[in-house]
């Protein structure tokens, strides 16, 4: 099997399988271990109760940029690890979604799958009653995921350019 297939077809997708792994993880786990039962119970709990989602709505910050602002203005490093976090941790889906297309992926396409990834687990912090929502973790996960779209097609054009400069000098081909 030629690399570049073996790449494509098995390394990827394994690999951005991992990534979803350690992103659930520490979204909705915390670093702690996935726990299916403790899911099932608090998906029960809710399910029971209805009104609990009232409590952690009010809990929740639906005012763009609030917690973005207090985390700049608190400069405190849990909230300026808590930024940056939010924007790292979505990075490289935006780069797996690239290479899970053949880079065929628009930016358009990675704005809108990085939106939605991060509004299902804003809205599985509400359900399972393991966080809060918050829109600024919206937009820093979209910024991230976004930020690591365009480093990767950067990044890809640079290795293009300069494997292809350094093709020519090694011929002896100049520039007209």
């Amino acid at each position: 099997m030629k690399p570049k297939k073996l790449w494509s077809e098995y390394m990827v997708p394994g690999l951005f399988a991992l990534y979803m792994y350690a992103l659930l993880k520490v979204i909705l786990f915390k670093f702690g271990s996935i726990n299916v039962p403790f899911l099932w119970e608090q998906l029960s709990k809710f399910m029971a109760n209805p009104g609990r989602i009232m409590y952690r709505l009010q809990l929740a910050n639906f005012t763009p940029f609030l917690s973005i602002s207090r985390n700049i203005h608190n400069q405190s490093s849990l909230d300026l690890i808590n930024l940056v976090g939010n924007i790292v941790i979505f990075m490289p889906f935006g780069i797996f979604l690239v290479l899970s297309t053949n880079h065929k992926m628009s930016f358009i396409g990675v704005l809108i799958r990085s939106f939605v990834l991060s509004l299902c687990l804003e809205c599985s912090q509400i359900i399972f009653s393991i966080g809060s929502f918050d829109v600024d973790d919206l937009i820093l996960n979209t910024t991230g995921a976004l930020s690591g779209y365009v480093v990767y097609r950067f990044y890809g054009k640079y290795i293009k350019s300069s494997a292809a400069h350094k093709g020519r000098r090694v011929t002896g081909e100049r520039r007209a």
